[in-house]
């Protein structure tokens, strides 16, 4: 398991220079995920009833057996996660500050199920542990909370037999900004890229407010945007598989696609996934592309 460094260790220097460096590329939002190892792990290894010293196996997305939580009890969240990391990243920005958590549909695939009856069943508590860290943040101060659940486009039969239904588990009574983010996997692992979503649509009746995506490295066919009716849309564009940095006009292009499909004011660039993968100098050019993209939008725009 890969988790995020505790306070006293470098990783919090590496999280006050990834805020820094969100203001210095200009990006109009500060989020803890560009400060961590992975997007699940902090997390899911955070809970009781997992047994992480003697480790179960599950399949990956591309079908590789990997060493994951072995559950052996109930899912339950003896204290908030991220609060800490929330007032961290609060103390080293004026931005408005994105908090990212797993969702329980994707922790549920990511873990070896030695307790539950069925998975359906340990993704509706990992679900309840998910609502009460959601709440716990925005009484904390997050602007913005992200449930990431990439495994719903990779198994879209469970996903629509109960993992929708955990999904909105994990959002009931919920006050606050909420996305979805949705995606093909890290393009260094995942090399195949589909041009449509298996799951998306599903979505349109959800709870969250809004829904993140990637288009960049899959040339998305964007009809299927329409279909995310009020939902603000998270638009990937910016390419990851490659550490080439796009021209601002470039990404400024991917984005002015989809506005036959989804009026500007709905819509959020972003990156198409997590940078993890990418050498810093160019994460930060990418960074500052999609900036400067939105800054050009803007002003044709007349925003």
């Amino acid at each position: 398991m890969c988790s995020f460094p505790p306070p006293t260790t470098p990783g919090r220097r590496s999280g006050r220079r990834a805020a820094s460096r969100s203001t210095t590329c200009c990006t109009s939002i500060a989020g803890r995920r560009r400060a961590r190892e992975s997007y699940s792990n902090h997390f899911a290894a955070a809970l009781e009833g997992v047994d992480l010293d003697n480790p179960g196996t599950a399949l990956d997305r591309s079908g590789h057996p990997n060493p994951v939580p072995r559950i052996v009890g109930p899912i339950r969240r003896p204290r908030p996660v991220e609060v800490d990391d929330l007032r961290f990243l609060r103390a080293h920005t004026a931005r408005p500050v994105k908090m990212t958590v797993p969702g329980p549909f994707t922790m549920s695939q990511q873990a070896q199920n030695d307790h539950y009856p069925d998975a359906e069943a340990a993704a509706m508590d990992y679900a309840a542990a998910v609502n009460a860290e959601i709440r716990d943040l925005f009484a904390a101060g997050a602007d913005i909370v992200q449930i990431d659940e990439p495994y719903m486009q990779a198994r879209p039969e469970a996903a629509r037999a109960y993992g929708l239904a955990a999904l909105n588990a994990a959002l009931d009574g919920v006050d606050g900004t909420t996305a979805v983010h949705i995606c093909f996997g890290y393009a260094a692992i995942i090399h195949d890229r589909p041009e449509a979503y298996s799951f998306l649509p599903e979505l349109a009746g959800c709870p969250v407010r809004q829904v993140s995506i990637e288009t960049a490295q899959s040339g998305l066919d964007l009809g299927v945007l329409s279909d995310l009716k009020d939902k603000t849309v998270i638009l990937g564009v910016i390419d990851l598989s490659t550490p080439d940095v796009e021209p601002v006009e470039v990404v400024a292009g991917r984005v002015r696609r989809a506005f036959d499909r989804v009026p500007p004011e709905r819509i959020v660039i972003a990156t198409d996934c997590g940078m993890k993968y990418l050498p810093r100098r160019s994460a930060e050019g990418k960074m500052r592309a999609m900036s400067g993209a939105a800054r050009l939008l803007r002003a044709e725009l007349g925003g």
